[in-house]
């Protein structure tokens, strides 16, 4: 049995409205990710997990005319799980589908990352790993993250966080930029990443936000 790691870039009917929302979206939302899901047949299920403002996504949920019904379920004021049942377009339940046949299985979370890509891991054998990825259809770009490795799902705040947030840290760290005292401006990160100061200030404050959540258990 093998082990991927993969980042989709779903576009179109292959990316449906509340899907472009958690993917980078609704700038209100800090974090989220698919914990759970079940597109065997309508209506679809998922469960999220979101972090920031999600009060405000309950509103965009009570208005969406693809979803039939939702709930709620807080953690903190600024956390909680997300019920949601309703329908999905023939593109993307199939591209749900295309990472579980044979011997495939996804592992949860999916992580929903600014950009608008995805983030997942599968397990399977060598054979189905490829087919799935040969079958991943025009108009969704697909790029091979990790190969292999110990771990079949991220279990350490590292791997909670989304690979642009993460490329912030690293680079942040590399340049000393967590040194005392520090010396190095979010200017200089900003720079190496090839990114705004803004941009770069937002990745390293919601990554630092998820590891002193971590740390405190929320």
């Amino acid at each position: 049995m093998k082990r991927v790691r993969i980042t989709l870039s779903p576009r179109g009917a292959y990316a449906p409205p509340i899907y472009e929302r958690l993917a980078g979206g609704a700038s209100y939302l800090e974090r989220a990710l698919i914990v759970n899901w079940n597109v065997s047949s309508p209506p679809t299920g998922f469960l999220f997990r979101l972090e920031g403002e999600y009060r405000r996504f309950e509103g965009e949920l009570a208005d969406s005319p693809m979803v039939s019904d939702y709930e709620v379920l807080p953690i903190t004021d600024r956390a909680c799980y997300c019920f949601l049942e309703g329908e999905v377009s023939v593109a993307a339940r199939a591209l749900f589908e295309n990472f579980t046949r044979g011997s495939l299985m996804t592992v949860p979370p999916i992580e929903c990352n600014d950009d608008g890509t995805n983030t997942f891991s599968i397990v399977g054998t060598e054979t189905d790993i490829q087919t799935a990825v040969d079958g991943v259809p025009e108009g969704v770009g697909v790029t091979l993250v990790q190969v292999g490795g110990k771990r079949v799902a991220a279990d350490s705040v590292v791997g909670r966080l989304p690979p642009r947030q993460r490329e912030a840290v690293e680079t942040a760290l590399e340049l000393g930029y967590y040194d005392v005292p520090r010396d190095v401006t979010t200017e200089a990160v900003a720079d190496e990443l090839d990114c705004a100061t803004a941009t770069a200030a937002e990745h390293l404050q919601k990554a630092e936000s998820t590891v002193m959540a971590s740390l405190f258990g929320t």
